[in-house]
Protein backbone atom coordinates (compact mmCIF):
# COMPACT_ATOMS: atom_id res chain seq x y z
CA UNK A 1 0.00 0.00 0.00
CA UNK A 2 1.53 3.37 -0.97
CA UNK A 3 2.28 5.92 1.73
CA UNK A 4 -0.33 8.69 1.89
CA UNK A 5 0.60 12.24 0.91
CA UNK A 6 0.49 13.59 4.45
CA UNK A 7 0.27 17.24 3.39
CA UNK A 8 -2.23 16.56 0.63
CA UNK A 9 -4.50 14.66 3.03
CA UNK A 10 -5.40 18.02 4.56
CA UNK A 11 -4.71 20.59 1.85
CA UNK A 12 -6.55 18.90 -1.02
CA UNK A 13 -9.97 19.22 0.69
CA UNK A 14 -9.22 22.89 1.47
CA UNK A 15 -8.20 23.47 -2.14
CA UNK A 16 -11.45 21.89 -3.38
CA UNK A 17 -13.45 24.13 -1.01
CA UNK A 18 -11.40 27.17 -2.09
CA UNK A 19 -10.96 28.21 1.54
CA UNK A 20 -8.03 30.56 2.18
CA UNK A 21 -5.38 28.72 4.19
CA UNK A 22 -1.63 28.70 4.64
CA UNK A 23 0.80 26.10 5.89
CA UNK A 24 3.02 27.32 8.70
CA UNK A 25 4.91 25.84 11.64
CA UNK A 26 7.47 23.09 11.12
CA UNK A 27 6.28 22.26 7.60
CA UNK A 28 6.56 25.93 6.60
CA UNK A 29 10.05 26.02 8.08
CA UNK A 30 10.95 22.82 6.22
CA UNK A 31 9.73 24.25 2.90
CA UNK A 32 11.78 27.44 3.37
CA UNK A 33 14.75 26.00 5.24
CA UNK A 34 16.00 22.48 5.77
CA UNK A 35 14.28 19.11 6.16
CA UNK A 36 13.55 17.75 9.60
CA UNK A 37 10.96 15.45 11.11
CA UNK A 38 7.56 16.70 12.20
CA UNK A 39 4.49 14.82 13.36
CA UNK A 40 1.82 17.29 12.35
CA UNK A 41 0.81 19.95 9.87
CA UNK A 42 0.07 23.47 11.10
CA UNK A 43 -2.49 25.39 9.05
CA UNK A 44 -3.99 28.84 9.43
CA UNK A 45 -7.50 28.83 8.00
CA UNK A 46 -9.99 31.55 7.19
CA UNK A 47 -13.26 29.78 7.82
CA UNK A 48 -16.47 31.80 7.59
CA UNK A 49 -19.18 30.35 9.86
CA UNK A 50 -21.44 29.39 6.91
CA UNK A 51 -18.62 27.18 5.53
CA UNK A 52 -18.15 25.06 8.66
CA UNK A 53 -20.56 22.35 7.48
CA UNK A 54 -18.81 22.08 4.11
CA UNK A 55 -15.43 21.82 5.83
CA UNK A 56 -16.75 19.11 8.12
CA UNK A 57 -18.13 17.13 5.17
CA UNK A 58 -14.79 17.43 3.31
CA UNK A 59 -13.12 15.24 5.96
CA UNK A 60 -15.24 12.05 6.05
CA UNK A 61 -15.51 10.60 9.54
CA UNK A 62 -14.63 7.12 8.20
CA UNK A 63 -11.17 8.48 7.30
CA UNK A 64 -10.65 11.39 9.72
CA UNK A 65 -11.36 12.47 13.24
CA UNK A 66 -12.86 15.95 13.01
CA UNK A 67 -14.58 17.70 15.91
CA UNK A 68 -18.33 18.19 15.78
CA UNK A 69 -19.58 21.19 13.81
CA UNK A 70 -20.60 22.89 17.07
CA UNK A 71 -17.05 22.68 18.46
CA UNK A 72 -15.57 24.08 15.25
CA UNK A 73 -18.12 26.93 15.39
CA UNK A 74 -16.96 27.83 18.92
CA UNK A 75 -13.32 27.90 17.77
CA UNK A 76 -14.12 29.97 14.67
CA UNK A 77 -15.95 32.51 16.86
CA UNK A 78 -12.87 33.12 19.04
CA UNK A 79 -11.17 36.42 18.33
CA UNK A 80 -7.73 34.95 19.16
CA UNK A 81 -6.22 31.45 19.23
CA UNK A 82 -9.15 29.51 17.80
CA UNK A 83 -7.89 25.98 17.17
CA UNK A 84 -9.02 22.46 16.37
CA UNK A 85 -7.45 19.22 15.10
CA UNK A 86 -8.19 16.94 12.19
CA UNK A 87 -6.56 13.50 12.41
CA UNK A 88 -6.19 10.93 9.63
CA UNK A 89 -7.17 7.54 11.11
CA UNK A 90 -4.89 5.28 9.05
CA UNK A 91 -1.67 7.28 9.36
CA UNK A 92 -2.28 9.06 12.68
CA UNK A 93 -1.05 12.25 11.00
CA UNK A 94 -2.65 15.36 12.47
CA UNK A 95 -3.44 18.85 11.20
CA UNK A 96 -3.50 21.60 13.82
CA UNK A 97 -5.88 24.14 12.33
CA UNK A 98 -5.70 27.69 13.68
CA UNK A 99 -8.51 30.04 12.77
CA UNK A 100 -7.71 33.54 11.57
CA UNK A 101 -9.94 35.32 14.08
CA UNK A 102 -8.78 38.86 14.79
CA UNK A 103 -5.06 37.98 14.89
CA UNK A 104 -3.35 40.88 13.08
CA UNK A 105 -0.36 38.76 12.01
CA UNK A 106 -2.68 36.19 10.40
CA UNK A 107 -4.50 38.99 8.58
CA UNK A 108 -1.20 40.46 7.35
CA UNK A 109 0.23 37.14 6.15
CA UNK A 110 -2.78 35.43 4.58
CA UNK A 111 -2.87 37.67 1.46
CA UNK A 112 0.92 37.22 1.13
CA UNK A 113 0.85 33.42 1.18
CA UNK A 114 2.79 31.69 -1.56
CA UNK A 115 1.62 28.99 -3.91
CA UNK A 116 4.11 26.14 -4.19
CA UNK A 117 3.96 23.04 -6.35
CA UNK A 118 3.04 19.87 -4.50
CA UNK A 119 2.35 16.54 -6.18
CA UNK A 120 0.17 17.32 -9.18
CA UNK A 121 -1.23 20.54 -7.72
CA UNK A 122 -0.30 23.43 -5.48
CA UNK A 123 -0.42 24.29 -1.80
CA UNK A 124 -0.56 27.63 0.01
CA UNK A 125 2.32 28.35 2.37
CA UNK A 126 2.69 31.25 4.77
CA UNK A 127 5.37 33.75 3.76
CA UNK A 128 8.74 32.98 5.33
CA UNK A 129 8.63 36.25 7.28
CA UNK A 130 5.47 35.03 9.04
CA UNK A 131 7.04 31.64 9.78
CA UNK A 132 10.06 33.37 11.32
CA UNK A 133 7.88 35.64 13.47
CA UNK A 134 5.76 32.76 14.74
CA UNK A 135 8.90 30.72 15.45
CA UNK A 136 10.20 33.65 17.52
CA UNK A 137 6.89 33.71 19.43
CA UNK A 138 7.01 29.97 20.04
CA UNK A 139 10.60 30.24 21.26
CA UNK A 140 9.59 33.01 23.67
CA UNK A 141 6.72 30.87 24.96
CA UNK A 142 8.52 27.54 25.27
CA UNK A 143 12.26 27.92 24.69
CA UNK A 144 12.56 24.93 22.34
CA UNK A 145 15.84 24.81 20.42
CA UNK A 146 14.06 23.67 17.25
CA UNK A 147 12.68 27.17 16.65
CA UNK A 148 16.05 29.01 16.43
CA UNK A 149 17.36 26.17 14.27
CA UNK A 150 14.37 26.52 11.92
CA UNK A 151 14.82 30.30 11.76
CA UNK A 152 18.53 29.98 10.98
CA UNK A 153 17.78 27.54 8.14
CA UNK A 154 15.13 29.86 6.68
CA UNK A 155 17.52 32.84 6.85
CA UNK A 156 20.30 30.88 5.15
CA UNK A 157 18.04 29.50 2.42
CA UNK A 158 16.18 32.77 1.76
CA UNK A 159 19.15 35.13 1.75
CA UNK A 160 18.26 38.60 0.50
CA UNK A 161 14.76 37.61 -0.65
CA UNK A 162 13.30 38.10 2.85
CA UNK A 163 11.46 41.29 3.70
CA UNK A 164 13.56 42.05 6.76
CA UNK A 165 11.91 45.44 7.24
CA UNK A 166 8.54 43.72 7.71
CA UNK A 167 10.07 41.24 10.13
CA UNK A 168 11.61 44.10 12.12
CA UNK A 169 8.35 46.08 12.15
CA UNK A 170 6.29 43.09 13.29
CA UNK A 171 8.96 42.04 15.80
CA UNK A 172 8.66 45.45 17.46
CA UNK A 173 4.85 45.30 17.37
CA UNK A 174 4.83 41.80 18.91
CA UNK A 175 7.52 42.49 21.51
CA UNK A 176 9.95 40.17 19.73
CA UNK A 177 12.49 42.79 18.67
CA UNK A 178 15.16 41.70 21.16
CA UNK A 179 14.92 38.08 20.01
CA UNK A 180 14.89 39.13 16.35
CA UNK A 181 17.97 41.30 16.88
CA UNK A 182 19.77 38.34 18.48
CA UNK A 183 18.91 36.16 15.48
CA UNK A 184 19.85 38.90 13.03
CA UNK A 185 23.37 39.29 14.42
CA UNK A 186 23.87 35.56 14.99
CA UNK A 187 23.68 35.55 18.79
CA UNK A 188 22.19 32.33 20.18
CA UNK A 189 18.66 32.82 21.49
CA UNK A 190 18.22 32.72 25.24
Amino acid sequence: MPEPDLVGLFTEPLERLRLPYMITGATGAILYGQPRLTNDLDLVLELPAPEIGRLHAAFPEAEFYIPPVEVIAVEVARSQRGHFNVIHHDSGYKADIYTVGMDPLHHWALPLRRRLGHGTGEISVAPPEYVILRKLEFFREGGSAKHPSDIKAILQASGDSLDRASIQSWAVRLGLDELWNQVRVGTPLQ
